[in-house]
């Protein structure tokens, strides 16, 4: 079992002393978080509570997930970088290629792309990109940045993008995984036919395992069930101040392979909490729960 840490609604400012304490103490992953901006009003529902309303204050910082992971990057030396989730399709695949792949290479392959389709219709409209496409132009994205990926002189002609023969340089020698965030049947497959892994939320331990049983069906069905699939995910119905071995036994039994932590702030606010804090906070779990596990 590895683990991940999502700093999403931290200070910034603490991120590489924060990169490098979780990287000290066992943590595999840290997960960043992804929006343009915060908008006063907005149309769209929340998709993951009864009101609607976004579970996070105005002043939440969202720093480029690029940017900041090239940063920590450079301060560690094998702590891995994704995102819960990335909104991949209200970008453009070329911009998108060239700063994953960039941060790929300067990382020396710790980056990963967590991808999700965004539920916020808004900011689609903000930066230009149809909402109503997106899940077919992210399934396009990907391939089309793959392939510019690999340095070589490559075209593409596809549905929703379209360009002659040219190259992106430098060259990705390492792979970028694929992690597929979504609860949801094509988040399920999509994350069979083209993720090298799937990143669901809010689901319970039952929930995860019917689902899997049901992506590792339709894996075999796309003929991609031969290579690694990664699961990140942690069931709703287990408390992380309850975890022992007999937990992760549980989670690896179903195929889960990165418990998914926010090393849980308890009833303070994250973005309240001092550098410290927070630090300490990590020490403690990569003692009391990662050494114990390892």
């Amino acid at each position: 079992m590895k683990f991940t840490l999502n700093l999403a609604f931290i200070d910034p400012t603490y991120f590489l002393e924060l990169a490098q304490t979780a990287e000290a103490y066992g943590i595999d992953t840290i997960v960043l978080s992804d929006h343009i901006a915060h908008f006063a009003e907005i149309e769209s529902k929340y998709p993951y509570n009864e009101t609607g309303e976004r579970p996070w204050v105005e002043d939440a910082p969202w720093p480029d997930v690029w940017v900041a992971s090239a940063a920590m990057a450079a301060v560690t030396t094998k702590i891995n970088f994704l995102q819960g989730v990335y909104v991949l399709p209200m970008r453009d695949p070329f911009s998108m290629a060239k700063a994953i792949g960039t941060a790929c290479v300067m990382s020396k392959g710790r980056i990963g792309l967590g991808l999700g389709l965004g539920w916020m219709k808004d900011e689609f409209d903000l930066m230009g990109h149809d909402f109503k496409t997106r899940g077919k132009r992210a399934d396009e994205m990907v391939e089309l940045m793959r392939k510019l990926w690999t340095g070589e002189m490559v075209e593409h002609h596809g549905t929703h993008y379209d360009f002659p023969l040219m190259k992106m340089r430098p060259p990705v020698p390492h792979e970028i995984p694929v992690i597929v965030g979504g609860n949801g049947p094509p988040a399920m497959r999509r994350a069979a036919r083209l993720g090298d892994g799937w990143s669901p939320c809010f689901q319970t331990l039952a929930q995860l395992k019917g689902k899997l049983a049901d992506i590792q069906k339709l894996r075999r069905e796309y003929g991609t069930d031969g290579k690694p699939f990664a699961v990140h995910a942690s069931p709703e119905d287990f408390a992380e101040v309850e975890l022992d071995a007999s937990h992760f036994k549980r989670m690896e039994d179903v195929g889960i392979t990165h418990c998914a932590s926010e090393i849980r702030w308890g009833d303070d606010v994250a973005t309240l909490l001092s550098l410290d804090a927070i630090r300490d906070r990590i020490k403690r779990f990569g003692d009391e729960v990662i050494a114990k596990v390892a």
